[in-house]
């Protein structure tokens, strides 16, 4: 019989509870991910009670309220509050979504938040996202051309616009790579969903003269080709996205290119 050992502080223990006040009306329990890898601490589940009739409608409105007035300890990332800058991309009722667009009311029983899977956790909820930043430079997300750099601005035909759409939108929030399974066994080389619908985008882009070399960058066995159209990277995308469908459009590329 195999014998498995689970890795040091790998198992998750119950944590902390935080009752709501007395004179609660509206009271909702938010199980909230906790871990310090500097410590020698197993990761745990706290628990807080929050009282509705004193909180924002949204998830990011129920954990800054829990820092701000229960415990500031909690560490999670959060900027705009709007959608836009994918700051607050967490695992929230067992999807990836943003914090800050997630309602409270959308979720029913206990509000479990948890950080973005299979990445590293620098603390609580916050994911390091050194290697997936790593991959969006890969794809070089710039335009790249030979052309000498008109006076004005580089125009494009409303039909050539009109490709982009679907594409520029991607806030790079990471929810679509880390619900992937390619990704999570293979996110040493497979670039994954977010790198690859941003290479599309400068692919699909008619200014960019650049198309031959960006694909030749893609042509590997696990950098485009680990992608089995599982789909979970369009169900994730909180932008309404689909990057399997960009990565499909690559393949397609390569083969029309061999032609």
């Amino acid at each position: 019989m195999v014998q498995l050992t689970l890795p040091k502080n790998s198992r998750i223990v119950e944590g902390k509870h935080y009752p709501a006040s007395r004179s609660a009306n509206r009271v909702r329990r938010i199980l909230v991910y906790r871990y310090d890898p500097d410590s020698s601490e197993n990761p745990r589940i706290d628990r807080y009670d929050i009282d509705l009739d004193s909180c924002g409608p949204m998830v990011l409105d129920a954990l800054i309220a829990i820092k701000n007035e229960i415990d500031q300890t909690l560490t999670f990332r959060r900027s705009c509050r709007e959608g836009v800058c994918g700051s607050c991309a967490m695992n929230i009722d067992g999807s990836n979504t943003l914090a800050c667009t997630k309602s409270i009311f959308d979720i029913k029983g206990d509000i479990k938040i948890y950080p973005l899977p299979h990445l590293e956790v620098v603390k609580d909820l916050v994911p390091d996202l050194t290697h997936f930043y790593a991959q969006y430079a890969e794809i070089k997300p710039w335009l790249d051309t030979e052309t000498p750099r008109p006076e004005g601005e580089w125009k494009q035909s409303r039909e050539d616009r009109a490709k982009l759409d679907g594409l520029y939108e991607c806030i790079l929030c990471a929810c679509c790579s880390t619900s992937c399974p390619s990704y999570w066994w293979n996110s040493d080389r497979y670039l994954g969903p977010a790198a690859l619908i941003q290479a599309y985008r400068w692919l699909a882009d008619s200014r960019d003269e650049a198309t031959g070399g960006r694909l030749d960058d893609l042509e590997d066995p696990f950098r485009l080709y680990r992608c089995h159209t599982i789909m979970n990277c369009a169900q994730a995308c909180p932008k309404g996205l689909n990057p399997a469908k960009a990565i499909a459009k690559i393949k397609s590329m390569m083969l029309e290119r061999q032609i």
